[in-house]
């Protein structure tokens, strides 16, 4: 076993790297502005049809644009979601959502999260998964690379004071990157069985003779902006243990490679950005020990299982439960940590069915911010403020200004990333305490105990890191549970990208002055340690609270 996970994990990691490069050469040239190749004519086509002024924006003007397209967004698709019973592409005319589920799907498609209080193929019609669902796909993913554009644009930028222009940055990314990567990945998927029609959905008789429907839809073309966009909401309820998702292990492979692409072509583009690629290299080697760590040690615990199983005639404790037969402990372990390392929250397992050990490293994953690779832009601006929090650390053990790539780490930098740090962790321990507080929020507990919290607990972990996975024990398509949700991932979401792009305002100010050669950042293992170290400490202000909290939640589920 431990070769075979050994050389999954080496063979994951490789190919991601080898096709993340490349990768981030063009995320390179998006963030210095640079035009690409034979489309410079057609972008300036796109600018003067669409009377788009591409002047480059203060970091205010820059977060009011991304604020209005989100609002617009989050309007669009609740009318949608409202109305879906008298729009078109509705061949099992399925009725318009309940307000609440309607209002928690909209801000949870457009955060990033696609945390799904339903069921796909019973409860949305193709009109609503194209036009609503997969839209705010590429545009949540591509608000996420536009925050962390601005951001690397701040350390790398010395006389400007300006950050780019959001509605240019918008449009490029979706263009030239989100587009032409899903089209290609679609094309593998329905190469390999995953569905692509808009037929209605076919009557069949099973082999015990009972008649069903089988489900038909636009499966691919959602599929490959839910992988690359790091956003994780699936077609069917399954998600990606569904073989009309992720129908072979080549498919299942390219989902997680998919996952962790643009995350991890985001820190070569950083240190390309920034004329120094040693610092995106200590980043993403400290995104990758953290990840390594936590992929082997889910897998050893699924392996281990429970040996509860061997006493009760089993002849292996390995755990199975909930698992994809298709492709196994070790393939649906990493996905877990693929899954929850960045923002997706697709699964290929449910959750809820790992043991202890295994449930608890994606929950912790989530708990840290999810800056393991991340979310497309929000791992990267992420782990950037763990960065500025270890480089601060740093100076005040050795007695210095605080400074990064030449930037000045003043008290306004720190007071914003405290902010951005510590609003997520606030928001999964108030939430939590609320759910356990109320009667409403302890009824959609269909486990007793420790565990009925557990499924609380990751419920809104993942909604204020706009994660979107569960531990599926949990009944949260009720009014209370799909408006507290929604304001974690709405809270979680944009509570982080406003001090982020204050932070880059602030830098972008600032002269940079000439590195040091004796600083923390030169200094490669030295500082990934660090860095892992601040990651470590402060996921462990959700964590251990979260963990205290547990006696009361046993005795308020046994009252």
């Amino acid at each position: 076993m431990a070769a075979q996970a050994f050389l999954l994990i080496a063979g994951f990691l490789l190919a991601l790297f080898l096709l993340a490069r490349p990768t981030g050469l063009l995320l390179a040239r998006l963030i210095d502005g640079a035009p690409l190749p034979a489309v410079r004519g057609f972008e300036t086509g796109i600018w003067r049809g669409l009377r788009i002024d591409t002047r480059e924006m203060t970091w205010r003007q820059y977060l009011l644009a991304l604020l209005l397209l989100n609002g617009f967004g989050l309007l669009l698709l609740f009318t949608i979601l409202l109305l879906q019973g008298i729009l078109p592409f509705n061949p099992q005319r399925l009725p318009g959502l309940s307000w609440d589920l309607a209002l928690n799907t909209a801000v949870s498609f457009t955060t990033n999260t696609n945390w799904q209080a339903y069921a796909g193929e019973s409860t949305l019609s193709y009109f609503s998964q194209m036009v609503g669902l997969t839209v705010q796909n590429f545009l949540s993913a591509a608000t996420g690379i536009a925050v962390v554009f601005a951001l690397i644009r701040a350390f790398s930028r010395h006389s400007m004071t300006t950050l780019g222009n959001a509605w240019v940055d918008l449009t490029r990314i979706t263009l030239w990157l989100l587009l032409p990567l899903s089209l290609l990945l679609a094309l593998i998927f329905i190469q390999q069985g995953t569905l692509q029609n808009i037929h209605p959905y076919q009557p069949f008789t099973s082999l015990e003779g009972a008649k069903q429907l089988l489900p038909m839809g636009p499966v691919a073309s959602q599929e490959a902006i839910k992988m690359l966009g790091t956003n994780g909401g699936g077609f069917f309820n399954a998600n990606s243990a569904h073989p009309f998702e992720n129908p072979t292990a080549l498919t299942n492979i390219l989902q997680m490679l998919a996952i962790f692409l643009i995350p991890t072509a985001l820190c070569f583009a950083f240190g390309d950005a920034v004329k120094d690629r040693r610092q995106g290299h200590a980043i993403l080697w400290a995104m990758a020990v953290i990840f390594v760590l936590c992929a082997a040690f889910v897998m050893w615990a699924e392996w281990q299982g429970n040996p509860h199983f061997l006493t009760l005639g089993g002849d292996s404790a390995a755990n199975m439960e909930g698992k994809e037969s298709r492709f196994g402990i070790l393939a649906s372990s990493l996905f877990a940590v693929v899954t929850t390392a960045a923002s997706c929250g697709a699964v290929n397992a449910m959750h809820d069915s790992f043991t202890a050990l295994g449930g608890m490293v994606p929950m912790w994953l989530m708990q840290i911010g999810e800056v393991v690779f991340g979310g497309v832009g929000s791992g990267l601006y992420g782990m950037l403020l763990f960065v500025l929090l270890a480089v601060f650390i740093a100076g005040l053990m050795i007695g210095r200004t605080p400074e990064y790539l030449g930037k000045k780490i003043d008290v306004r930098e720190m007071k914003m990333t405290a902010l951005a740090i510590l609003v997520t962790p606030a928001l999964v321990l108030a939430g939590t305490a609320l759910a356990m507080m109320t009667e409403a929020g302890r009824s959609g507990m269909f486990n007793p105990g420790i565990h009925g919290f557990s499924e609380v607990l990751y419920a809104v972990s993942s909604a204020a890191n706009n994660n979107g996975s569960a531990f599926a024990g949990l009944s949260a398509n009720t009014p209370f549970w799909n408006c507290l949700l929604a304001f974690c991932m709405l809270v979680g979401r944009f509570a982080v990208i406003i001090p982020v792009l204050a932070i880059a305002g602030s830098l972008v100010s600032k002269k940079s002055q000439p590195a040091s050669q004796g600083t923390l950042a030169t200094h490669g293992a030295l500082f990934v340690g660090l860095l892992i170290g601040t990651v470590l400490l402060v996921g462990a202000l959700t964590f251990i609270p979260a963990l205290a909290l547990g006696p009361v939640a046993e005795y308020l589920s046994l009252r």
